[in-house]
């Protein structure tokens, strides 16, 4: 767990430190410089610079930032949305229940990435928002994470709900009914706290599913717009210069792959810790089918 953790703050803190690094160098990570473009490594530009005469490394700090923002916001909206929908289907259960899950099958049913597609090339003006804010820097970033968070909250919900289901005829919940205490009571002092270890999980292992889906959107263009700057688009920029400088896409690929493996592993980590005797049995599993394997190939 320490490194998986470790690598995580390692990447956050160097992304959040981009702005006091680029003035301490005296480098706008957004300046275009032409006559240095595609540069080589030099103690100027550590990384080097793409194909409009940027700094790699300030860009990559960048798009950091902007790519765990969007992580981690649409990660803790989508796991409150979720709790919020889990605890009343799992505690009320009958229509209640019934409805609420129905609803979460049918997000889970529906096709992600041409949805997804479709609702990101929407034009705001034409929906309503106002032009100040539809034109913004800061639109695409809020419009993937309000994406984000309409499509990942099925997971908390489901696994709140069979949480709640497990908790709610317990003895001590059937206790605190008995001497009269209220719902919002019950399910904030007696069924929350229990819920709260998968949801963390989830939670922990939905920011690298969503820095995934922000990278595909920005890659097809449809995600983070100039001047802003992500990891997606820095993989769909490095696209025409591939050949010439594969190392465009090496950097943010590898940012990419390093901080999703590293929620993945905190997440099952933080899942070994919490249930250890699971943690404990795999090993035994696993040597079971080996021995199950080899005596299937012996005969």
């Amino acid at each position: 767990m320490r490194w998986p953790l470790g690598l995580l703050l390692a990447i956050a803190l160097l992304s959040f430190a981009g702005p006091p690094l680029g003035a301490a160098m005296g480098i706008d990570p957004g300046a275009v410089d032409l006559t240095n473009r595609l540069a080589g490594l030099s103690w100027q530009h550590p990384l080097g610079t793409d194909e409009l005469g940027r700094d790699i490394f300030l860009r990559l700090l960048e798009g950091g930032r902007v790519s765990l923002t969007i992580g981690i916001a649409a990660a803790l909206a989508a796991a409150v949305i979720g709790m919020l929908i889990g605890l009343v289907a799992g505690y009320a259960g009958g229509w209640f229940d019934h409805v609420l899950m129905r609803l979460t099958d049918a997000v889970i049913a529906l096709p992600l990435l041409p949805l997804l597609i479709v609702l990101a090339a929407l034009d705001l003006g034409k929906l309503g928002v106002p032009p100040w804010l539809a034109q913004s820097q800061q639109i695409s970033l809020v419009r993937i994470t309000v994406l984000a968070v309409l499509v990942g909250w099925t997971t908390a919900a489901r696994l709140v709900r069979g949480a709640t289901l497990a908790t709610r005829n317990r003895d001590f919940v059937r206790a605190a009914r008995s001497l009269g205490a209220g719902t919002p009571h019950i399910l904030r002092l007696h069924i929350l706290p229990n819920v709260l270890g998968p949801l963390i999980i989830a939670t922990t292992l939905s920011v690298g599913d969503v820095i995934l889906l922000e990278s595909v959107l920005s890659f097809l263009g449809l995600g983070i717009q100039p001047p802003l700057a992500s990891w997606g688009t820095m993989l769909s920029n490095a696209q025409e210069t591939l050949s010439d400088t594969p190392m465009l896409a090496v950097y943010p690929g590898g940012a990419i792959f390093l901080t999703v493996i590293a929620c993945n592993l905190l997440g099952d980590a933080l899942q070994q810790r919490r249930d250890p005797r699971a943690a404990r049995a795999r090993p035994a599993q696993a040597q079971l089918a080996a021995r199950t394997v080899s005596a299937r190939r012996a005969q």
